[in-house]
């Protein structure tokens, strides 16, 4: 049983339901499985009561289909009631695995198409639902979170939208910016790290890792990543690097200002292990560039450790990193879809996120803080010293 839901004893906010969206059913499944065998052996005084009714049950999975119509057009259907139900929906928006047939042509779903899923699920619960909580691992429109000139404001107006739909919390991880929770500041928003279960996978997976100031150093991709970098690197008691990205603002390439360079501003990397810290691995020529910057300044090993692992333009360029001795693991969650190709690389290692989203649905049926859940770092240092790891962090 794990260490957070022992003393669940509030009484739950609704009978527990979750429903997954094409493309996540991998994931709620695992987290299902949780959330049952917990259940199974949980014992309550209160079992018996009114209020417990359905709590303990073979699945907490709502049965639902996405119908197409040939012209494109889609519906969301829920087969069992879900009145006085609270709901925690998962939907991954980035998952570009699925197709659907338009007019007998086959088309890759796009995070509109999932985001219109999503929005389609939550109107086929007719307000009967108790409470409805939306787990998007990786925010929809996360990338355009705010305004620079006359230009759509997506992640905010998706937001509200969501809302306005009756949607009462939102869980995300890793958001680019979390400030656009701003947009919609009377409802609950929670973004969630990976950084526990990104340094047990190290841990685990990775020979010979030594964690002390002579051996690794954290770096973080560019400025706008640094936050998160100064966590690791803070947690660990590591030194930190930073890659300024210089751009070219005269021209825009893919909807972005393309990089002309990466200046670095760090201590010494020379025969050290680097743990490349970011949110996200879209195209990837950023890390990679990064990563062949550090081998040119003498580093050891290098690590990428990233939340959503998209890989948009192909695994070749990875292949190659890998053969050249560029890089040496690539750490990803299973929030976000992966191609049966990137499972079978050998410089991919997996970070399973379902036990952790479990822990946080179950406390959150209870209508139980979260707090100790999203402090990393009271879980951290104990991990770490029950592997044999001593974390010296020096106060001034």
């Amino acid at each position: 049983m794990p260490e957070y839901t022992d003393n669940l004893e509030t009484i739950p906010v609704g009978s527990l339901g979750i429903i997954a969206t094409p493309g996540c059913e991998e994931l709620a499944k695992k987290i299902d499985s949780y959330l049952v065998s917990w259940r199974d052996k949980r014992e309550s005084e209160h079992t018996g009561s009114l209020a417990f009714a359905g709590y303990k049950r073979d699945t907490f999975l709502i049965n639902c289909d996405f119908s197409r119509f040939g012209s494109g057009e889609g519906k969301a259907t829920i087969h069992e009631t879900v009145r006085g139900g609270d709901l925690f929906i998962i939907c991954d928006v980035f998952n570009y695995g699925i197709e659907y047939d338009i007019a007998g042509h086959k088309v890759f779903m796009s995070p509109d198409d999932h985001f219109a899923n999503l929005k389609r699920v939550i109107g086929a619960t007719a307000g009967k639902a108790r409470r409805i909580t939306v787990i998007m691992p990786m925010l929809y429109e996360g990338r355009q979170h705010k305004r620079v000139a006359r230009e759509s404001l997506d992640c905010a107006i998706a937001l509200q939208e969501l809302v306005n739909l009756g949607v009462d919390n939102i869980i995300t991880f890793d958001a680019h910016d979390p400030r656009v929770q701003n947009a919609i500041p009377m409802k609950g928003f929670e973004n969630v790290y990976t950084t526990y279960q990104m340094i047990k996978a190290m841990v685990n997976n990775i020979d010979d890792f030594k964690i002390d100031k002579d051996n690794l150093m954290i770096i973080s991709p560019d400025e706008g990543g640094t936050n998160r970098a100064i966590y690791y690197s803070s947690v660990l008691g590591l030194d930190l690097g930073m890659f300024y990205k210089r751009r070219d603002y005269s021209r825009v390439v893919n909807g972005r200002n393309p990089i002309i360079a990466h200046e670095f501003l760090g201590s010494n990397v020379a025969n050290r292990d680097m743990i490349v810290v970011d949110d996200m691995i879209s195209s990837g020529e950023s890390m990679l560039d990064v990563a062949k910057q550090l081998k040119a300044m003498h580093a050891r090993r290098i690590f990428l450790c990233s939340a959503f692992g998209l890989f948009c333009n192909g695994l070749d360029k990875f292949d190659k990193a890998f053969e050249d001795g560029l890089i040496d693991r690539v750490f990803t969650t299973n929030l976000v879809y992966r191609t049966p190709e990137l499972l079978e690389r050998k410089w991919f290692c997996e970070v399973d996120m379902s036990k952790y989203i479990s822990l946080i649905i179950d406390a959150l049926n209870h209508d139980m803080s979260i707090s100790k859940l999203l402090n990393h770092a009271g879980r951290i240092r104990p991990f770490l010293e029950s592997h044999g790891y001593h974390i010296e962090i020096k106060s001034e």
